[in-house]
């Protein structure tokens, strides 16, 4: 449990059934990597798929990045007027290679944001998921 979820009635856990409800709502989210002591977070657009998150890149630092290092946090938000919620994935990405996986990911009509040709599918194999719900009301008294 989150210790601030714990001491404020704002902020609220969310089940690991939200969490995964969030993921699945969210159209895109930030990929942090580290590799060589140089941390990177890149932007990304996925699908969930039996609480695995896949995604397609291409040959590049991100891809290069995650064969050194495949230890990846995800973080999806989601802002309204009345609340915020963000979801934290760690998990291990790993690079399709099967063809009877890539061929399946294919089916999960995820679509590229904007035309870049991205043939590599990766999934990220979560180890925990953690969402956090936040009211959003005016700043407290300070002092």
């Amino acid at each position: 449990m989150n210790d601030l979820a714990t001491r404020n009635p704002l902020i609220r856990d969310l089940t690991e059934d939200e969490a995964w409800a969030e993921l699945r709502r969210a159209p895109y989210g930030r990929l942090g990597v580290t590799a060589i002591d140089q941390a990177d977070i890149f932007p990304i657009n996925f699908v969930v798929d039996d609480r695995v998150i896949y995604f397609r890149t291409a040959p590049g630092s991100k891809l290069l990045e995650l064969t050194v290092n495949p230890r990846v946090a995800l973080e999806v938000d989601e802002f309204t007027a009345e609340e915020c919620l963000s979801v934290v994935v760690h998990g291990v990405a790993e690079e399709l290679e099967r063809q009877d996986e890539i061929d399946a990911a294919d089916l999960l009509n995820l679509r590229a944001w904007f035309p870049t040709l991205k043939y590599r599918w990766v999934r990220v194999v979560p180890g925990f998921v953690r969402g956090t719900s936040f009211q959003r009301t005016g700043e407290p008294e300070r002092y």
